[in-house]
């Protein structure tokens, strides 16, 4: 059994009944100040939920004068057929339970890996149903959300040992069994429904446990949904049937049945307070989360930029329905003006002494916090205080002077809304930051922005904080979880969803928060917690890459010298497409493994984007000519496909829809590809200039069955070898080096201002846009006239190559694979369409979405731009006229190499138009969920890349009126 050290040492009773969403007053400490904390409780099993007007419109109890009182209300028990169901639920569960518990590692390790892909692929569906069913966040972030539930927690524990012996020292004499602590009760929120029931099946699925879930009454749809998903992966894994499994009909005295039950060995609690109190009060051991109050303290020594953007990041994330996020600022003084002046430049908006009067009367109601406002949008907070606010606006900011009851915006707000203290000094600003926790959010977080070197600061706000996440320089919402403050600041910043802002978290969606909390754990839950381990087990990463092929050889002529460095290689295969073979591209190369006694076989039927089937069809010549080494011979769909090919020849077991899954981070994708090369070398000559395909881990592949396209990521895949010769190019048609010279351009761009862009990188970027706007217009105009010119552009897209290998790219790309998938738009025509408005986009300074990359620390794509018109003369005085003419430069050079300026010209048929329009919903959702999106500087919504699409399409985007482009967040 779990050690009742979990369990917390008081008996609260349960209340017996609330209203929905009525507000519970916390548990006071000696001398704690503490704030009405929101409680959604279940609506009568069976009733429709309430409407936002009708739930606006009904009488809210009022909080009882003394702190410690309990709001009575009378509640008619669960029915007996209720609880007869329940029982036979738990009997189900725990006989399953028992069966697993039975399975090895290895059976385990399966099933949890299915399980988190399977979650991982509805991550959008289920974030749509989570919004639509809630009426609460944002569905793009619970996008990420569900993609951190499921890719991050198995990345995090796909090695971990969580069955019998899992740690052996002979040396010691110490040895350490896990066991599985049996049928976990598991109780859902409805403000993170899907990505709280993905991350507890998750982890019971690895532990051998079962889990029963209880919904939230008006999240039970997506959140069965979503653990039916993981279910039906793990049972197709080998699972028990009833392994994971869920209340149907969820109401409140259900739920406390559940946990009471004798058949439950273990709670894990996230709700509000009362629903937490219920759990550590069953009689069961518990695991449960406590109240938030953030408060992010700004010293004068803070880089103002990134603090402020950090925090708007995390206060904008799904709504700031997180209870980690921010809810108050406090900013020493000699900051202060600087850092309003900031917030201000990056979307927020100032309360007036009118409008705070209005705000206050709405957030809180009677003494408790207005269910209403939780995860609402900017627009919809401004219509229901009555308040008017600028277009565009991120974040409501009231500047403020109390703390308490007596001043509302000072507690937990669950909304895009901050308070704001001027603080004396740094001194005072600790204490401010101090009495903000205690009122209602003891043990939860903390947040401190200061100079990384200022120890003093540090060690002084982690000695005086109550909170067992202290996080410095780190927004709270993306990495909101903490070590004991007594360790050293550079251990704090444990995330609650961890491992993003610093790889040594563990990632995790239930926190502790210690005994300030009146909670029994001060960590993240992780598999530990789901263990009974008859000893104790312990158990990291951070760095940046530029990674290329081993060998790029280059200049005209090389062809020769470069192939025979394959002296030595028994048997050469050639993947080329007709039209080359034809025109004797790839007797030139034969020619030459000849004359080093290179045995060769030549695959001459790769198509433009190229197909599952044709990759079949060449591994089958492959497989039984047993080649050591494979060569690519033309544009990018003969290199994509020759990829393919190496990775499937190598590793036979490959799982394309594994390797074609979407990842967050390159380091940390579900799916793992092994290190190729054992059987064969990877060498590609490009004869078109372009794609760069010769020296980046990429390969674009068509299902033709599904009409997709798939670009395809893994550094893996990086050729073993590049032969960049610039006479293979002399005679390329003028449309390809239109096409090829505009992506090449669009690579140099999107990398340049990608969030994964380094020092590295951005030099590259520079030399490739610089040589595309010299040479590409002569190139296109004289061809083979122009020896010089054509050499110059074929460098170029290398160069690009090798930069957007290791920065990636954006959303022009994300929109440009799905606009050629669905109408067979050429790759290089569909960017030159878009690469202007993707410009535009991105030159912001307050996005209503940034990306979250630990490098990149506040927006700076605007500036960017306008580094690269700087360095290219085009003039302007201030950064937003120096973009435009960027974007005129582009369209400039556009017109020279004769690429139309609209979508609408380029399809030249209104019936293409028409279902353009038609389908422009379903192309936006595909491009949001294109791998290239995750590097863009601006994190996109997908009504932005549906509105970018109908841009593009419409007409030409000069000239250019403004840079504006304002999200629309419903």
């Amino acid at each position: 059994m779990m050690s009742s050290s979990l369990v917390s040492g008081k008996r609260v009773a349960v209340p017996s009944a609330a209203k929905p969403c009525a507000a519970v007053p916390l548990p006071r400490a000696a001398g704690r100040r503490t704030a009405a904390r929101v409680v959604c409780e279940a609506a009568p099993s069976g009733a429709a939920p309430a409407s936002p007007k009708a739930e606006a419109a009904a009488p809210v109890a009022a909080v009882p004068a003394t702190p410690h009182a309990e709001v009575k209300k009378e509640r008619a028990p669960a029915t007996d057929e209720a609880l007869i169901q329940l029982k036979e639920l738990l009997k189900r569960a725990t006989a399953a339970q028992q069966e697993y518990s039975n399975f090895s590692q290895e059976q385990v390790d399966e099933i949890f890996r299915a399980a988190a892909e399977a979650a991982n692929a509805a991550r959008i569906p289920l974030a749509k149903m989570a919004v639509e069913e809630t009426r609460m966040g944002v569905a793009e972030d619970k996008v990420v959300k569900n993609h951190f539930a499921s890719e991050f927690i198995y990345n995090k524990y796909k090695h971990t040992k969580t069955c019998g012996v899992v740690e052996h020292d002979p040396a010691g004499g110490i040895q350490r069994v896990a066991e599985p602590v049996g049928v976990i009760a598991g109780i859902v929120p409805t403000t993170n429904p899907t990505s709280t029931a993905i991350f507890k099946s998750l982890l019971a699925l690895k532990t051998r446990n079962a889990l029963v879930l209880c919904p939230h009454p008006r999240a039970a749809k997506c959140t069965i949904a979503a653990a039916r998903i993981v279910r039906d992966a793990a049972v197709a894994a080998g699972a028990p049937p009833n392994i994971i499994s869920w209340v149907d009909v969820p109401s409140l005295p259900v739920s406390q049945a559940l946990m009471q039950a004798p058949e439950i060995n273990l709670i894990l609690a996230t709700g509000g307070p009362a629903m937490v109190r219920a759990a550590y009060s069953s009689g069961n051991p518990s695991l449960g989360v406590g109240a938030g109050n953030t408060p992010a303290l700004i010293d004068e020594t803070a880089d103002v930029a990134m603090a402020v953007s950090s925090i708007m990041l995390s206060k904008t994330f799904d709504n700031g329905v997180i209870c980690a996020s921010e809810q108050s600022v406090v900013v020493v003084a000699k900051a202060y003006d600087a850092v309003r002046a900031e917030f201000v430049r990056r979307g927020a908006y100032f309360l007036t002494e009118d409008d705070k009067v209005k705000v206050r009367a709405g957030v809180v109601i009677d003494g408790k916090l207005n269910p209403n406002i939780v995860g609402q949008s900017i627009p919809k907070l401004a219509a229901l205080f009555g308040i008017k606010v600028p277009p565009g606006t991120k974040v409501l900011i009231g500047e403020v002077e109390k703390i308490g009851p007596e001043e509302p915006l000072s507690q937990e707000k669950l909304c895009p809304i901050l308070a704001m203290y001027k603080a004396a000094d740094y001194d005072h600003g600790v204490k401010e930051a101090c009495a903000l926790i205690m009122y209602g959010g003891a043990g939860h977080t903390s947040v401190l922005y200061t100079n990384p070197l200022n120890n003093a600061h540090i060690h002084q706000f982690q000695s005086a904080v109550k909170t067992v996440r202290i996080l410095i320089n780190t927004p709270a919402s993306q990495a909101s979880s903490g070590r004991d403050p007594a360790l050293l600041h550079s251990e704090l910043g444990r995330g609650a969803i961890g491992d993003l802002y610093n790889f040594h978290l563990d990632p995790s969606l239930t926190l502790g928060c210690g005994t300030w909390g009146s909670t029994s754990v001060s960590t993240n839950v992780g598999p530990q917690h789901l263990l009974n381990i008859k000893t104790v087990t312990a158990r990291r990463e951070n760095m940046l890459w530029f990674r290329v092929p081993p060998k790029i050889y280059f200049k005209g002529g090389c062809l020769e010298v470069a192939l025979t460095d394959l002296k030595g290689k028994s048997r050469a295969f050639i993947v080329t497409d007709k039209p080359l073979f034809d025109m004797g591209y790839a007797d030139k190369v034969t020619h030459i493994l000849d004359s080093i006694n290179v045995h060769h076989q030549v695959f001459y039927h790769v198509t433009p984007d190229p197909t599952l089937a044709c990759i079949e069809a060449g591994l089958k010549e492959i497989l039984e000519f047993k080649p050591d080494v494979i060569i690519a011979l033309g544009g990018g769909s003969p290199m994509d496909a020759a990829k393919i090919m190496w990775l499937m020849y190598e590793c036979p077991d490959t799982r394309f829809d594994g390797l074609a899954m979407r990842f967050m981070d390159i380091r940390k994708r579900v799916y793992e590809v092994p290190e190729l090369g054992k059987k064969a070398l990877m060498v590609c000559i490009p004869t078109t200039s372009g794609t760069g395909s010769e020296v980046t881990p990429f390969s674009v592949v068509t299902d033709e069955r599904l009409g997709a396209k798939y670009p395809l990521a893994d550094y893996a895949l990086t050729p073993s070898m590049a032969i960049v010769d610039p006479q293979l190019v002399i005679n390329m048609p003028k449309k390809l080096t239109a096409w090829g010279g505009i992506d090449a351009l669009t690579h140099a761009l999107e990398s340049y201002v990608s969030i994964c862009a380094t020092d590295y990188t951005k030099g590259l970027s520079r030399e490739a846009i610089s040589l595309l706007f010299k040479y590409l217009p002569r190139a296109y105009a004289d061809g083979a006239n122009d020896y010089l010119a054509r050499e110059k552009v074929h460098y170029a897209a290398t160069i690009a190559g090798m930069a957007f290998a290791n920065a990636f790219l954006g959303i022009c790309h994300s929109m440009a694979h799905k606009l050629g998938a669905a109408y067979h738009v050429p790759h290089g025509l569909a960017n030159a369409a878009l690469i202007s408005h993707v410009i535009r986009y991105n030159a912001t300074d307050m996005p209503a979405k940034q990306a979250a990359f630990p490098q990149y620390q506040y927006p700076t794509a605007k500036q960017d731009y306008a580094d690269l018109a700087n360095m290219l003369g085009l003039g302007g005085n201030t950064v937003d006229e120096k973009v435009v003419k960027l974007i005129e430069a582009v369209e400039e050079l556009k017109k020279k190499v004769d690429i139309p300026p609209t979508i609408k010209e380029i399809f030249n048929d209104p019936k293409v138009d028409a279902d353009f329009v038609a389908r422009v919903d379903a192309l936006a959702e595909d491009a949001f969920d294109d791998q290239c999106t995750g590097a863009n500087p601006r994190y996109p919504l997908m009504a932005d890349l549906k509105q970018l699409y109908l841009d593009a399409h419409a007409a030409p985007i000069l000239p250019v009126k403004s840079l504006e482009f304002f999200s629309k967040i419903n």
